[in-house]
């Protein structure tokens, strides 16, 4: 696997409260690992979960002495959970917070997912595909038919969302397994990315500078922060 990541503050925040972490090398029991997480919460707090989630993650994986890669995930991402939980409990600063958070690990031909939240990722080869579901108000409304998902992308309740880390001392989480070939790709992003780009435009970026990774990164920032940088974007790209 090769891969690149940024995370920008956009346009029009005051902080960015987004965290990435990619690594294609060993972690843990893992052969490598990409993640994306999007803070919310109060002055600073969001930072600090997003951060918190990776960090906590990451750890537990170091340390894991298990073999098995969903196990893995599942149970590092519980850990994240009563970690913020508790900070969130135990600070007054820092209660309500919470992050989504995508996660994956490509071991031999297969990918593996776990997401919480509206981040996502997406399967890229000759078309682009949305592997995760948003956990979202909006979502929700599309699944069950009760809005048009046209008109999703700019509905008033579009940033709120269902599930997320450390807003509870329960996780449900959502996992994914697919075949992963050689040359294809795969997108963590925040939604501050998909908020303003389409689907049919970030495969088109992805895929046009012939494997130039960190080129795709760049331009996948640079074109939602022309096309306004409501959010902070945040954007990890992986090839196998």
């Amino acid at each position: 696997m090769r891969s690149d990541g940024r995370t920008d503050i956009g346009k029009k925040r005051a902080q960015n409260q987004d965290s990435i972490f990619f690594c294609d090398e060993p972690i843990g029991p893992l052969p490598n690992l990409y993640i994306v997480a999007d803070g919310m919460g109060g002055h600073k707090a969001g930072d600090v979960a997003s951060r918190t989630a990776i960090e906590c993650v990451t750890e537990y994986i170091k340390e894991s002495t298990l073999n098995n890669s969903v196990s893995v995930l599942k149970r590092a991402i519980v850990y994240a959970n009563d970690k913020i939980y508790r900070m969130a409990r135990e600070n007054e600063d820092l209660k309500g917070m919470g992050t989504t958070l995508v996660a994956a690990v490509c071991e031999e031909d297969a990918l593996y997912v776990a997401n919480i939240g509206d981040s996502r990722l997406y399967f890229i080869d000759n078309d682009i595909r949305q592997v995760t579901l948003d956990h979202s108000l909006v979502e929700e409304l599309i699944r069950s038919g009760q809005l048009d998902r046209n008109k999703g992308r700019n509905h008033p309740e579009k940033n709120i969302i269902t599930r997320a880390l450390g807003i509870s001392d329960k996780v449900m989480i959502d996992f994914f397994e697919l075949d992963m070939k050689e040359n294809d790709r795969i997108l963590l992003c925040s939604d501050g990315l998909t908020n303003m780009i389409e689907d049919d435009e970030i495969k088109e970026i992805v895929m046009e500078d012939s494997g130039d990774i960190t080129a795709a990164v760049e331009k996948l920032i640079d074109r939602a922060n022309y096309y306004g940088g409501k959010d902070n974007i945040s954007v990890v790209v992986a090839v196998k």
